[in-house]
């Protein structure tokens, strides 16, 4: 009922934040299970429209999230916006820029859709950076990208040049890792922008192996990846050594095909930098954000192992009626020859059998 015991008029502003808030209070004071804040690090979920559209047009995921994951890649693997929508251009993302009234050249937001999602009008289905994550909003997106830019190219890369890209994104992962795990309790707000990073190196490594795997890490981890309440953390070393790396990997580690050695070690280093981020998020009593990095590292710990070997195949089926008709009547099994007569002749008669003599028999009673 909208009406308080005093008969005024109750406040529904942020009504939602309030009742959560509440819930959280009653988890603490009986004891219950400790459920994820409304912190604004989960990402939106797409509605029911969307997934039964989806489902309609026999698609594997609803736009959303597709996009969601495409600007995220492009962004960690842009230093710029025009190599961010240079980026979005090349995965064939449909972009909308929003320009400033008063300088007209100045980008001051975005908009991205998908080909073939229409309204029934037939107008592309547009979402704004924010409507996917907070940390994909125009200006989020300007703070992430910091002085270090990778030009790409560089297509006569030798095989050492190549193995020291995969070698400076696994060092750059181990040095975060470590750097997590020894300021996860003792301050965990200066190993927020490592965590953050950690998600730029996982989109584009998926992107770069081309692993599906890879790729549900890379989603599993998202919520670990954000501040609550969508703040961008402090800058920090190992935070720029991790959006460097991934930089390094989108601009010369695709023109190889490499999957080497080199990519398990890596992969095996940014499982054990998911494990110290859900240690991080532990120690500042994130339940949902540890049970996403946990996710993301079960998955990158299955795609570092070997794979399983082949299982032989089945027998083949018969196809022919003279295959069926084989199966349901074979042939009789060759006899062997009778001690002292010879064997039948290639292509000739069958021997003549001749009967046994008669048995004597007793007197009739």
């Amino acid at each position: 009922m909208l009406a308080r015991q005093d008969g005024g008029k109750p406040s529904l502003s942020w009504e939602r934040y309030k009742v959560r808030a509440a819930c959280l209070a009653a988890e603490q004071r009986y004891g219950l299970r400790s459920t994820a804040p409304a912190d604004h690090t989960a990402a939106r979920r797409p509605t029911r429209a969307e997934n039964e559209k989806a489902t309609r047009r026999s698609l594997k995921e609803a736009p959303r999230i597709t996009l969601r994951r495409q600007v995220t890649t492009a962004a960690a693997a842009a230093g710029s916006e025009h190599e961010f929508f240079a980026r979005l251009d090349q995965a064939g993302v449909l972009v909308r820029k929003r320009f400033s009234v008063k300088s007209p050249g100045q980008v001051t937001g975005y908009s991205v859709a998908l080909p073939g999602d229409t309204t029934k009008d037939g107008g592309p289905i547009w979402y704004g950076g924010g409507k996917l994550a907070a940390d994909l909003s125009w200006p989020k997106l300007l703070q992430r990208w910091t002085s270090h830019r990778v030009t790409p190219g560089a297509a006569g890369l030798t095989a050492e040049e190549r193995n020291a890209v995969w070698d400076h994104a696994t060092h750059a992962a181990a040095d975060a890792a470590a750097q997590i795990r020894a300021m996860a309790w003792t301050n965990p707000a200066a190993a927020a922008d490592a965590a953050w990073a950690t998600s730029d190196t996982l989109h584009v490594a998926a992107a770069v192996l081309g692993s599906r795997i890879l790729r549900q890490a890379a989603d599993a981890y998202d919520r670990a990846a954000r501040s609550p309440y969508g703040r961008v953390p402090q800058p920090t070393p190992a935070g720029n050594q991790l959006r460097q790396a991934a930089r390094l990997l989108s601009a010369f580690a695709c023109l190889t095909g490499d999957r080497s050695m080199t990519s398990i070690v890596l992969i095996t280093r940014l499982a054990a930098l998911a494990e110290a981020v859900a240690e991080l998020r532990d120690a500042q009593r994130n339940a949902a954000q540890a049970a996403a990095a946990r996710a993301a590292a079960e998955r990158l710990y299955a795609a570092a192992r070997p794979a399983p070997p082949a299982q032989p195949r089945p027998a083949q089926h018969a196809n022919t009626a003279a295959q069926l008709a084989g199966q349901s009547f074979p042939p009789p099994a060759t006899r062997p020859a009778t001690p002292g007569q010879p064997d039948p002749a290639p292509g000739g008669p069958p021997p003549v059998r001749r009967p046994p003599p008669p048995r004597p028999r007793g007197p009739a009673r």
